[in-house]
């Protein structure tokens, strides 16, 4: 099953590539089309975060290990954990943005990767980190005043972490931190090498050509909704089903969609709550981002539960 996720991952990677390429290119020569924030939102809620949907399924798991029978337990930590967040990141926005870019970058790098890797060495997860901070340093790399721009919308406005970026990017330590990303891909790429590791390499161009083309919005959202969380989805897919991927998938369709629409609803009562304070698109990225911060936390943190738990 394994080796079948690998190659069904392989396919993945290199049709997005492709269409990446295809989409780009149209948006290059046609400079009035435009993806809105709200579209981005769309397309989050609907096909992004509901590769984290079944988390409820995991958090049986856990509390089945760790002898609690009550699911509430489950429910009631994972949603304070992710309030918790929200509350932290209105008053300490600075520090809860880096924490979150920091996590973010790890596990964008681990997830899409460790199908791969058939250890766990403590060097493979500084390696996942280096590769996974592509995803921060491209929208800085290529749209430094709009990524800027889009930290002030998520309340952060400490002058001292400004002067930060602004050093980062006078002192040229953007490519240095790329030289560490394409290093540890190309690490990852010869390490137990196999045909099927070119698609790291599909991966790293295609982040590169979303960012080189697009506003960093919409980079984030074609990459997080159509590579990383359809990748996710398929090993839970065949979690579901080993044998049947249309199964499985008829099986994740049912059991995602009760959490899916709770978090639309949630995010619909917060957008219509902050629209009384801030223009549309801004409360839009807002609630994209300050949102996903809130569901990646207890989402990394019920991974790492399991994983350490099971064994």
């Amino acid at each position: 099953m394994k080796n079948y996720i690998q190659k069904l991952n392989l396919h993945h990677s290199l049709f997005f590539f492709l269409l990446i390429n295809i989409f780009s290119i149209i948006f290059d020569q046609n400079k009035n089309l435009i993806i809105s924030p709200f579209t981005c939102l769309f397309l989050i809620l609907s096909i992004g975060i509901s590769h984290g949907s079944l988390d409820y399924i995991k958090g049986k798991k856990l509390l089945n290990i760790l002898r609690i029978n009550n699911i509430l337990f489950f429910y009631i930590s994972y949603i304070s954990i992710g309030l918790s967040v929200i509350l932290l990141w209105i008053i300490f926005p600075a520090t809860s943005l880096i924490l979150f870019l920091l996590i973010a970058s790890y596990h964008f790098g681990k997830e899409d990767t460790d199908f791969l890797i058939n250890n766990n060495l403590v060097t493979n997860q500084l390696l996942y980190f280096f590769k996974g901070l592509l995803i921060v340093v491209a929208p800085l790399n290529f749209h430094f005043e709009e990524t800027i721009s889009i930290f002030k919308l998520l309340l952060v406005e400490s002058e001292k972490f400004y002067l930060y970026l602004v050093f980062i990017e006078s002192f040229n330590i953007i490519p240095i931190i790329f030289l560490l990303s394409i290093s540890s891909s190309i690490y990852f790429f010869l390490n137990n090498f196999r045909f099927i590791n070119f698609l790291i390499f599909l991966d790293f161009f295609s982040i590169l050509i979303l960012n080189y083309y697009l506003s960093p919005l919409v980079a984030f959202t074609l990459y997080f909704c159509f590579l990383h969380s359809v990748r996710h989805s398929f090993s839970l897919i065949f979690e579901l089903d080993p044998h049947s991927f249309r199964n499985g998938f008829l099986i994740f369709l049912k059991k995602a969609l009760p959490l899916t629409a709770l978090t639309i609803i949630i995010y619909s009562i917060s957008l219509f709550y902050l629209y009384n304070f801030y223009e549309f698109n801004d409360a839009i990225l807002k609630i994209i981002f300050i949102g996903l911060a809130s569901l990646t936390f207890p989402h990394i943190l019920l991974e790492y539960l399991l994983k350490k738990n099971e064994k």
